[in-house]
């Protein structure tokens, strides 16, 4: 099944889990069914993140074009807040945020467009996040905003200070930042 949310083309996705006495088996993309939805995308890589205790915020991270990356992400172990940031150019909705949790019980999926900043907090210790990408990782396109941009004012559910990168760390506020992304990238 496929959510819209409050953000274009950044979508919810619940892939159908079927389950009996040994455990279950879910297709969790298909690319006959996405583009029977009028999804298409070419993953190229797949990502795989542990973080070993609640607290860890990654984010918010995008690639730059040409090397820009739609993103379908899941959490396979404990659970996360996954976030992203609309930075389109000309977008009704930009510097507007979504949030939703992603969880091994859940088994919702966000899928994150180009042109989109994304991040995520860990909300237990043990959280295993997969995500696809459709363009491999560039260190040349690599990039951040700040997390606690007060413009954005994503309402992390956190208390006190996460644990951050050095990266996360340094990471401009959103009117401190080039935008890399053409209209609606």
């Amino acid at each position: 099944m496929i959510e819209t949310t409050p953000l274009a083309d950044c979508l919810i996705l619940r892939p159908e889990r079927h389950e009996d006495a040994r455990g279950f088996f879910s297709e969790v993309w298909s690319r006959q069914r996405f583009e029977a939805a009028g999804l298409h995308f070419d993953w190229c890589q797949d990502n795989h993140s542990r973080s070993s205790e609640a607290g860890v915020l990654r984010g918010l991270h995008y690639q730059a074009p040409p090397m820009a990356q739609a993103k379908l992400v899941r959490c396979v172990a404990g659970a996360i807040w996954d976030v992203a940031v609309d930075v389109r150019p000309g977008s009704p909705t930009f510097g507007q945020w979504f949030g939703a949790e992603l969880s091994a019980e859940n088994w919702m999926q966000l899928l994150v467009p180009k042109g989109f900043l994304h991040g995520f907090v860990t909300l237990t210790p043990g959280a295993e996040v997969i995500y696809k990408v459709d363009a491999p990782y560039s260190r040349a396109h690599d990039g951040a905003v700040a997390w606690n941009d007060p413009d954005v004012a994503i309402a992390w559910p956190i208390e006190g200070e996460p644990r951050l990168s050095e990266k996360d760390r340094a990471a401009p506020p959103l009117r401190d930042w080039t935008n890399p992304f053409g209209a609606h990238s």
